[in-house]
């Protein structure tokens, strides 16, 4: 029954992130609702949905090769640095410390995910007072996406509008791409900390890939609205139920 359960979140998720992202709100929670603890529920999660990324920067792939080279590989030593301290960060941190802090990260993910359009709008309006790619920013973003990578997506595209990027194909390639780096270092690392359960998470895998597949056609047939409404309703319910778990008895 377990692996059932596992088997649809992963399926929902590979679905909704090929529709319009948001998968780790449905793989993480059914980790933890199966009895792992959070931090290992984190870990395998990212695994679960890393071939989605893959995907995603293998389809992107033409655009990538317009950027030059060198600005590239800046690009992706920053993010790689950045992912490596944020998975860093969740191997040390205790069962107890990651619950507290989860569910106010489910909550701005989907308040990220809900309002990531007015985000980009209000980072590109201000794109001409800000630096261009500075490095901060990217790191603190990869470091987060190390740590926990619900929203991931949204939050590069609003720093690329800070940065002044306006054209979204060359966005939603960039994003893929370091998306992709991030998670593989993530992967890495949280594989050579012995920090994945591999049974839950390769048939997760397989799931989400399937899910991805299946996501393609849904994507150009439902419309938007109806799509973010129901990722939305699924972000805040699994924030309430994991503030309920925090805050609850027992």
């Amino acid at each position: 029954m377990e692996f059932l359960v596992l088997i649809a979140a992963a399926f929902g998720a590979g679905v909704l992130n090929t529709v319009a992202g948001g998968g780790t709100f449905l793989t993480f929670p059914a980790l933890v609702f199966t009895g792992m603890p959070p931090v290992t529920a984190s870990a395998t999660s990212t695994i679960a949905v890393f071939p989605g990324y893959m995907g995603g920067a293998l389809g992107f792939r033409q655009e990538l090769a317009g950027f030059d080279r060198g600005r590239l590989l800046r690009l992706a030593g920053i993010t790689l640095m950045g992912g490596l301290v944020g998975s860093g960060l969740l191997l040390v941190s205790s069962n107890e410390a990651f619950s507290f802090v989860v569910p106010f990260l489910l909550l701005g993910a989907t308040l990220a995910f809900m309002f990531g359009d007015q985000v980009r709008q209000w980072a590109a309006a201000r794109a001409r007072n800000v630096s261009p790619e500075g490095a901060l920013g990217l790191f603190a973003v990869a470091l987060y996406g190390g740590y926990f990578n619900g929203g991931l997506g949204i939050i590069l595209l609003a720093l690329f509008s800070l940065w002044g990027m306006v054209d979204l194909d060359r966005m939603n390639a960039l994003k893929s791409g370091l998306s992709f780096l991030l998670s593989a270092i993530s992967v890495a690392v949280f594989a050579a900390a012995g920090l994945v359960a591999w049974p839950q998470a390769i048939v997760m895998m397989l799931a989400a890939t399937a899910g991805g597949y299946a996501g393609a056609p849904l994507a150009r047939a439902l419309p938007k609205p109806a799509v973010r409404g129901v990722i939305a309703t699924v972000g805040f319910g699994m924030s309430a139920v994991f503030f309920w778990r925090l805050v609850g008895p027992g």
